[in-house]
């Protein structure tokens, strides 16, 4: 017998219980920081409870007073009775205003806790989630769980104790109406049972298929010029529809079988509430209760049946929740980026502040967590006041070695630093060195390729980097970009306001207006990675010499493309074979002269 316990409790562990109460933990730690309110609202549930069976006691006398025509008592019942009911009304509104209270709360501070620890989460392995899936999980998600925490423990007190109290109450005044209440009990646990595994896989789906439908719209609002541009007008909105259909089709699959169980559910509550009434006439024509007993045991009776349906239905409630913390736990428990070296870098980047912060990278290997190989003892090195280039074929690992060089992708074997001026293996210097880390990434400046700016105006995007900006510094770095020439003519200057993707600014003019926020912020380092592929020839070379004759001691490095670029560079790098090959003149030329 104690074995095939332990093999059940095994079971249990082992499944999906057990992932369950797993969940339930979790989600536990948001809602014990507001232990009060929910012992407040638990509260106001269980007073209004004691009320509700005091007025049915009321209800009970006023009946029995008005069929005995005891016209001496009327009006001090029926007051008591008004009392009760507007405590009843009153008590209601408090309890609303406790769940609200602590749904804001919890939704508010689930959210704010998942968006910082997206914002911290290893970012190669966040990239394995769409856009739009975790926009569903920080979004729908947290507001399930915000908006259920009331329907868990909180609720579940309440019923039980109104269960018990209401029990007691007709087992006090006539147990044979006791009966009445547990003859639905076996239909409803043999239902749940049933639908219990449907819930969970229903949840699921419904949740990866939400999810897919924000990812597919996120996309498309996203590229609605690219869409028009190749008239898929048609194409996308035939898609749409079919997500529609299947998502339809999977929700009316459930609720067929809901509507099925809920059919069974309130017929089985109709016949007990019929059977209840049936000897209620009965007990009333045999002299055993009187009219008003009768009347208050069928309300009870009502209460009885319906508080164990409120129980049963917190399966779902239950599920949901679980279901939804589960897919959030996903996100939250993957490798967090290390910043435990904040001090480190702060006491690094002050020692070297009049002499600039220089980058080496030696014999550094990198691979993607799918087994590809992307570097293998690639070697490198940027001091500053230069600017090192970076070229090789699309696809070579361009992106990526700046991606390595941010710590957004760890490299596995070698070293990657940053130096004290010229550093170990470049001359004068002062001989520190850190390794590269996230906490590293502040004294970077980074212009990705594409358009990066931000809705707002040309200022607030400017001091997103450099909050205390003053506007002579953001002309100033206007100015450096080459964006000075037309935002000066713009009617409101650097307030004209920025669409969403840069939207209102050619590619040209967002590009000029990414690298002075770049400039801006007056990081040691700069990383620049095909910035300036939308410029023309002239502009991209009178960007980069204002950067090179900046006096601020700024290390620059650059993905290109074209070789124009070459000639205002240090350094010139072609990624070949997993390595970093330094070019000579002759082979830099011979790039110019091919071009």
């Amino acid at each position: 017998m104690r074995e095939k316990i332990s093999f059940i409790i095994g079971r249990i562990r082992a499944g999906r219980l057990q992932e369950m109460w797993k969940q339930t933990i979790w989600i536990y730690q948001y809602g014990r920081r507001y232990w009060l309110v929910m012992l407040f609202y638990t509260f106001l549930g269980m007073v209004s409870t004691v009320v509700a069976l005091l007025t049915s006691l009321v209800s009970r006398d006023l009946v029995d007073i008005i069929t005995g025509h005891q016209a001496g008592q009327v009006v001090a019942t029926f007051a008591m009775m008004i009392g009760l009911n507007v405590g009843t009304t009153f008590l209601s509104k408090m309890s609303d205003y406790a769940s609200s209270y602590l749904s804001m709360k919890v939704d508010a501070e689930i959210k704010s806790d998942i968006f910082a620890k997206i914002l911290v989460t290893d970012w190669e392995s966040l990239t394995n989630y769409h856009t739009g899936d975790l926009l569903t999980r920080w979004g729908s998600d947290a507001s399930n769980i915000s908006n259920g925490v009331l329907n868990f423990v909180p609720n579940a007190f309440i019923y039980i104790f109104r269960f018990v109290s209401a029990f007691g109450m007709v087992v006090y005044y006539d147990a044979s109406f006791a009966l009445f209440a547990f003859l639905g009990m076996p239909v409803s646990l043999i239902l749940s049972k049933t639908l219990l595994n449907r819930m969970v896989n229903n949840n699921k789906k419904s949740a990866a298929m939400g999810a897919k439908m924000s990812g597919f719209n996120q996309e498309v609002f996203s590229n609605i010029q690219t869409i028009k541009a190749f008239d898929l007008i048609h194409l996308y909105v035939e898609k749409l529809k079919s997500y529609q259909k299947e998502y339809i089709d999977m929700r009316l699959s459930f609720q067929k079988i809901s509507m099925g169980t809920s059919i069974l559910l309130s017929t089985v509550g109709l016949a007990v509430s019929y059977a209840a009434y049936g000897w209620g006439i009965y007990r009333v024509w045999s002299g055993a209760i009187s009219y008003g007993s009768m009347t208050m045991f069928l309300g009870l009776s009502g209460t009885l049946t319906g508080t164990l349906n409120n129980l049963t239905s917190l399966i779902p409630s239950v599920i949901s929740l679980t279901t939804s913390a589960g897919r959030l736990m996903d996100i939250v428990e993957m490798p967090r980026e290390d910043y435990s070296h904040d001090e480190e870098v702060n006491a690094f980047c002050e020692s070297c502040r009049g002499q600039g912060i220089g980058l080496e990278l030696r014999e550094m290997d990198y691979a993607y967590k799918t087994g590809n190989q992307v570097f293998c003892q690639a070697s490198m090195e940027a001091y500053p006041h230069e600017i090192v280039a970076l070229v090789g074929p699309s696809g070579e690992g361009k992106t990526t070695m700046l991606r390595v060089i941010l710590s957004l992708m760890q490299s596995q074997g070698g070293q990657a630093v940053l130096c004290g001026g010229r550093g170990a293996g470049g001359g004068a210097g002062s001989g520190e060195e850190i390794p590269l880390t996230p906490s590293t990434r502040k004294l970077f400046s980074y212009v990705p390729q594409g358009n990066t700016m931000f809705s707002g105006s040309i200022a607030e995007n400017m001091r997103n980097v450099k909050p205390d900006a003053t506007d002579e510094e953001i002309v100033d770095a206007l100015k450096l970009a080459c964006a000075w020439d037309f935002v000066e003519k713009l009617p409101e200057g650097i307030e004209s306001m920025v669409k969403e993707r840069g939207g209102g600014f050619s590619e040209g003019q967002a590009q000029r207006l990414s690298i002075a926020r770049a400039l801006l912020r007056k990081s040691p380092l700069l990383l620049l990675d095909e910035a300036t592929s939308a410029l023309d020839v002239a502009t991209e070379r009178k960007v980069l010499k204002n950067i090179m004759q900046d006096s601020y001691p700024r290390t620059c490095i650059v993905t290109t493309h074209r070789p124009t670029v070459l000639e205002a560079c240090t350094r010139v790098y072609a990624i070949r074979d997993k390595r970093c090959v330094l070019l000579n003149e002759e082979e830099i030329d011979a790039m110019l002269k091919g071009f």
